[in-house]
C-alpha cells in the first residue's frame, strides 16, 4: 500500500493546552528546585553588591553683568544670551580637559580602600589617613599599597608582591608622574617591602614618594587599609559620565553623580563646580587680561621715553640758565601740545586699525585680541564687532574640545565669524578713511603754528620742543596708566556666571542600589521561566499521542475505550488477572460494544475487526483479551489470526502455528482441522498458518466469504486480529466482513499524524464501524492524567469523560476539572 504524506503542522497537532497544564503540574518539584536555585543564586549576589549612592547639586548659569561697566570702561563683553550659555557650560562639564582638571585638582586618580564584609570597598573620606605626594615625583602605577595602623600616630606602610612575582629575580613595573603626565617603565628587584613611619613623615621608597597626613578619622589599630594609584585618563572617563539636566524653563541646571562613596560623590560635584566657575571667569576676564598685558607691553617703551625726554629737559635748563617759558612761548607750547596729542591719539588708532585689519587677514587665533578702548576708540560698531569676534573664538575653543573638524557646530561658528570679520573689515576701511583726514588737518594746523614757533628766540625754540615732547610722552604715558587701572578694576569686580545654589552635600539617604527586590523577583521569574520553557518545549516538539485529548483533537472518530498498561509478561491479561484493571478496561469495551450493536440493531453472531496504523500498538493483545472477554460472558468466540505477515497469538496459548487459515484458504485443510481449543471454555482459535507469499490475494478470495459465513454459524462473536492498516491493505479487505471495528492507538508510541491515515479512509467511507482504542494508558504518568484503566470510555463521539473515575480524590484531576469545563 502507498505510503501517506503527511505535512509538517500534523507532525505535533494541536496545541493541548489542557495536557500542557498537566506537563507543568507533573513537574512542580523541577518549578520549585529551579526558583529555590534561583533564589540562592540571587541571594548570593545581593549580599555581595555594594550600595550604589545618587547625590546631585544645582547650579544657576547666568550672565551677570559688571557693576562698574559703562561705555568708557567696557572690556567685556556678551556670550549670547542665557540660554547659550546654557548650552556651553553643559557641554564643557563633559569635557575630557574639565574633567582631568577636576580629577587633578582632587586627586581622584588616588584609590583608597579598606576590607568590607565580601570585598574590598572605597574608603575615601574614611580613613585614618590622606596621601600627600611629593612635587614633580613618580609614582608606581596600579600597584596597592598596604597602610596598617599600629598605634595613634604610626603606621606600617607595606608593599606586596605576588607568589609568581617573588619566584622572580626582577620586575618590570611603571611609574607615571601626575604633575607632568609622564610615564616610564622601571626594573625592581623583586622583593617585598615593610616599615614602619609616623603620620606626616617623609617617605621616599621605590613605590611611594610623599607622605601620609593624618585626619579626623579614627581608625581601627591593625585593620588593614590600602591605597593605589591609578590609570588618570580612566578616571577622567569615569567622571565624564556626570549626568546634567536643565531645570524647565530656567536656566538652573541639575548635576547628578553615581557612585559607591557618598565622601567621594559630594567633593566631586562641588570640585566640578568650583573649577566651573573659575574656568568661566578666567574666561570672561580674557579680554581684560589680554588688555592689561597689552598696556604693560607699551608702558615699558613709555616709561623709557619718557625718563629720556626728561632727563633732556633737564639737562637743556641746566646748560642754559633757562627755567620756563615766555608767555608767547607758553602759548604756542599748549596749542602744539594739545594738537600732537590729538594727532598721536588718531595715529594711535590708525595703528590699531592697521594691526587689527592684518590680524583679521592672516591670522585664525583671535581670542587674544585687546580692547578698541584702549586706544580711544569709542565707536561702538567697532567694540560690538570685535567682543563678538573674541566671543565667537572662545566658543570655537570649548566646542574643539568634543568636536571634530568639519563637524556641523564649527562651522557654524566659522561662518559667523567670517561673517563679523567682513563687517569688521568694511568698517575699519571706512573708519580709515575719516581719521587720515582728520590727521591731514591736524598736521597742517601744526605745521602753522610750527611757522610761529621759528620766529621765537632759538633758547625759547629748542625749549619749546624738549617740553612738547616731554609733555607728550608724559600724557600718553598717563592714558595707558589709567585704561590699565580700568581694566584691572573691571577685572577684580567681575564675578562667575556660575552660582551655586544648592551644594552637594551628604544628609544620609540618597542610595539607589542595588535593587535587591528585582533581583528576587528575576530569580523567581527566570527560576519558573526556565522549567516552564523546559516543559513548554516538550508539549511543543512532543509529537506522540499521550491522552484521549490527543485523539479527540485530532479525528471525529469516536473511543470507545482506554485501556491501561499491562505489567503481565503473558498477553493473556484478562485470563491472568481476571479482576484486574486491565480485564476491567477489557470489560468496558465489551459493554460499550454491546449497546453499539443493540443500537443498530446487529443481531448475532458478530464481526469484530482488530486493527492500527503501525505494528506495536497493541491489536494482536487487544484481539486475545478482547475474544477472552466475549468467553467469559458463556458467549461463543472464536479469535481469527489473519495478520498473514506476523503470525503472534499461537505462542500465548501454547498452540502451534503449523495448520492456520492460510492453509484453509488455499483448500488443504478443512475449517474444523485448522481450528484449535485455547484451553479456555468457549474460546476457540484459528491462526495464520504458514507466511504466504500473496497474503493480499488469499484475503481477497471467496473462500474467505466462505469461512466468515461457517464461522458465523458456530460462534456469537469472531474477532479477527489483522495487520496494520497504515502499512498494508489487509484489513481494507475485510472491513466489508465486520460488524464494529477497533483502532488501536498506544500512548507515548503512536505518532499524532498517523491518525490521519485512519482519518482519511474514515471521511472516504472506506472504513465504518470504527472506533479509537487507546492502548498501553499509564495511570499517573509523566503528564499527570489520574484516571484509572478499568472503566471503559463510553460510547459515542466522546463519551463518557476519561476523567471520571472513582479516584476522584486524585491532586490533579480535581485542579484541572476547576480550571476546564469538562464536556
Amino acid at each position: 500500500m502507498q505510503e501517506e504524506e503527511f505535512e509538517i503542522s500534523d507532525i505535533s497537532g494541536s496545541f493541548d493546552f489542557k495536557g500542557f497544564l498537566f506537563k507543568i503540574l507533573s513537574y512542580w518539584w523541577l518549578f520549585i528546585l529551579s526558583i529555590g536555585i534561583g533564589i540562592g543564586i540571587a541571594y548570593y549576589i545581593s549580599v555581595r553588591k555594594l550600595p550604589i549612592y545618587e547625590l546631585n547639586s544645582l547650579v544657576s548659569v547666568k550672565e551677570k553683568t559688571n557693576p562698574l561697566f559703562t561705555a568708557n570702561t567696557s572690556l567685556t563683553f556678551q556670550w549670547g544670551g542665557a540660554s547659550n550659555k546654557v548650552n556651553q557650560t553643559i557641554i564643557v562639564l563633559g569635557t575630557r580637559t574639565h574633567n582631568e582638571k577636576v580629577v587633578k585638582k582632587l586627586e581622584f586618580y588616588i584609590d583608597y580602600l579598606a576590607e568590607g564584609e565580601y570585598q574590598r570597598i572605597d574608603a575615601y573620606g574614611n580613613t585614618p589617613f590622606v596621601v600627600k605626594q611629593s612635587p614633580n615625583s613618580y609614582q608606581i602605577h596600579n600597584r596597592l599599597i598596604h597602610v596598617v595602623p599600629i598605634s595613634e600616630h604610626h603606621f606600617e606602610l607595606k608593599f606586596k608582591l605576588s607568589e609568581e612575582e617573588l619566584e622572580k629575580d626582577s620586575i618590570n613595573v611603571n611609574y607615571f608622574n601626575y604633575f607632568t603626565e609622564d610615564q616610564i617603565v622601571q626594573k625592581i628587584p623583586a622583593q617585598e617591602f615593610s616599615k614602619t613611619y609616623h603620620y606626616g613623615e617623609k617617605i621616599n621608597t621605590f613605590f611611594f614618594n610623599g607622605s601620609l597626613e593624618k585626619t579626623n578619622v579614627s581608625g581601627k589599630i591593625n585593620e588593614p587599609y590600602y591605597f593605589k594609584f591609578s590609570d588618570l585618563y580612566g578616571k577622567v572617563g569615569s567622571y565624564r559620565k556626570l549626568n546634567v539636566d536643565i531645570e524647565k524653563g530656567s536656566s538652573v541646571l541639575k548635576l547628578s553623580l553615581r557612585g559607591g562613596n557618598k565622601n567621594r560623590i559630594v567633593d566631586y560635584l562641588n570640585g566640578t563646580i568650583n573649577v566651573l566657575q573659575e574656568d568661566m571667569l578666567d574666561s570672561k576676564n580674557l579680554y581684560a587680561t589680554n588688555t592689561i598685558k597689552f598696556i604693560d607691553s607699551l608702558l615699558v617703551d613709555r616709561s623709557d621715553e619718557l625718563n629720556r625726554v626728561q632727563q633732556e629737559l633737564d639737562s637743556f635748563k641746566e646748560n642754559n640758565q633757562i627755567f620756563d617759558l615766555d608767555a608767547e612761548s607758553t602759548y604756542l607750547r599748549e596749542r602744539l601740545t594739545s594738537l600732537d596729542t590729538e594727532e598721536r591719539e588718531i595715529n594711535k588708532q590708525i595703528n590699531y586699525y592697521e594691526i587689527l585689519e592684518d590680524y583679521l587677514k592672516n591670522r585664525n587665533d583671535y581670542s587674544e585680541l585687546p580692547a578698541p578702548t584702549i586706544f580711544g576708540i569709542t565707536e561702538a560698531s567697532i567694540s560690538t564687532s570685535v567682543g563678538k569676534i573674541v566671543e565667537l573664538a572662545e566658543q570655537r575653543s570649548r566646542y574643539s574640545y568634543t568636536l571634530q573638524e568639519g563637524a556641523t557646530d564649527l562651522d557654524k561658528i566659522d561662518r559667523e565669524i567670517d561673517a563679523s570679520k567682513n563687517v569688521l573689515l568694511e568698517n575699519i576701511a571706512s573708519t580709515k578713511r575719516i581719521l587720515n583726514r582728520e590727521i591731514d588737518y591736524v598736521q597742517n594746523e601744526i605745521r602753522n603754528i610750527e611757522k610761529d614757533v621759528k620766529k621765537l628766540p632759538q633758547e625759547q625754540q629748542e625749549l619749546l620742543k624738549i617740553e612738547r615732547r616731554f609733555e607728550l610722552s608724559q600724557e600718553t604715558y598717563n592714558q595707558f596708566l589709567i585704561k590699565r587701572n580700568e581694566a584691572k578694576l573691571i577685572k577684580a569686580a567681575n564675578v562667575s556666571d556660575v552660582e551655586i545654589l544648592d551644594a552637594a552635600k551628604d544628609i544620609g539617604g540618597g542610595k539607589i542600589g542595588p535593587n535587591n527586590q528585582l533581583n528576587y523577583v528575576m530569580a523567581v521569574i527566570i527560576g519558573g521561566g526556565i522549567p516552564f520553557l523546559f516543559v513548554f518545549l516538550l508539549a511543543i516538539l512532543d509529537n506522540k499521542v499521550n491522552n484521549p485529548k490527543d485523539i479527540e483533537t485530532k479525528s471525529d472518530i469516536p473511543i470507545i475505550g482506554v485501556i491501561g498498561k499491562s505489567k503481565l509478561k503473558s498477553n493473556l491479561a484478562v485470563f491472568k488477572k481476571t479482576r484486574g484493571a486491565v480485564a476491567e478496561s477489557f470489560r468496558g469495551i465489551r459493554t460499550s460494544l454491546q449497546f453499539s450493536f443493540k443500537n443498530k440493531d446487529v443481531k448475532s453472531p458478530k464481526v469484530i475487526l482488530c486493527t492500527s496504523t503501525v505494528s506495536g500498538e497493541g491489536k494482536t493483545f487487544t484481539s486475545i483479551n478482547l475474544a477472552s472477554v466475549f468467553s467469559l460472558s458463556n458467549k461463543k468466540t472464536i479469535l481469527v489470526g489473519l495478520d498473514l505477515r506476523k503470525p503472534k497469538i499461537f505462542d500465548d496459548f501454547g498452540i502451534t502455528n503449523k495448520l492456520g487459515i492460510v492453509n484453509y484458504l488455499i483448500g488443504h485443510n478443512t475449517l474444523d482441522e485448522v481450528t484449535q481449543f485455547s484451553g479456555h471454555k468457549n474460546l476457540d482459535i484459528i491462526t495464520s498458518g504458514p507466511i504466504p507469499p500473496n497474503p493480499s490475494e488469499l484475503l481477497m478470495d471467496d473462500k474467505m466469504d466462505e469461512l466468515i459465513t461457517e464461522l458465523k454459524k458456530k460462534y456469537d462473536y469472531i474477532v479477527l486480529d489483522t495487520p496494520p492498516i497504515g502499512l498494508v491493505s489487509d484489513a481494507l479487505n475485510l472491513i466489508k466482513y465486520v460488524d464494529a471495528s477497533l483502532y488501536l492507538v498506544r500512548q507515548n508510541y503512536t505518532k499524532k499524524a498517523m491518525i490521519n491515515v485512519i482519518n482519511e479512509k474514515y471521511r472516504s467511507g472506506e472504513v465504518v464501524n470504527i472506533n479509537f482504542v487507546m492502548n498501553y494508558f499509564e495511570q499517573k504518568a509523566k503528564y499527570g492524567y489520574g484516571y484509572g484503566y478499568g472503566y471503559g470510555y463510553g460510547y459515542g463521539k466522546y463519551g463518557e469523560s476519561y476523567l471520571d473515575s472513582p479516584k476522584k480524590n486524585n491532586l490533579l484531576k480535581r485542579i484541572v476539572n476547576k480550571l476546564f469545563k469538562r464536556k
